[in-house]
């Protein structure tokens, strides 16, 4: 490679070779939650502990998902980024889907039986 890395350390019980992996390794945690606040618009942990950061993540995360199939589900053109916000600028509105987005859904099914069950008192499908 013909590079010469400097790392600093207040450590010296352990060798170079360790503090250069442990550099390494912090700078993919790094590189995870700048894609974190970048994709995911996480900006601030509202928990210091170890499980609310965790639980704050994977909630996130779970959204991003949900958000993809979303998109994929309905062929929608726009960036995923786009449709994240469109959606947490509604979020704690009362609209059904179907209002948001009347474009996606076809015809009523009123006669088939619904197979979603009630969400906090919503039924999906009608």
């Amino acid at each position: 490679m013909g590079k010469t890395l400097v790392f600093l350390t207040n450590n010296f019980d352990l060798q170079a070779i360790t503090i250069a992996q442990l550099y390494k390794q912090r700078w993919q945690v790094e590189l995870f939650f700048k894609w974190i606040k970048q994709n995911l618009h996480v900006e601030v942990f509202f928990g210091q502990s170890e499980n609310a950061v965790k639980t704050q993540i994977w909630i996130a995360i779970s959204t991003y998902l949900l958000m993809a199939i979303f998109k994929k589900k309905f062929k929608l053109e726009n960036r995923l980024s786009e449709i994240l916000h469109f959606f947490s600028g509604i979020l704690f509105e009362q609209m059904p889907v179907q209002q948001a987005f009347p474009e996606l859904f076809y015809k009523s099914q009123k006669n088939e039986p619904t197979k979603q069950l009630s969400l906090l008192g919503f039924t999906v499908g009608h």
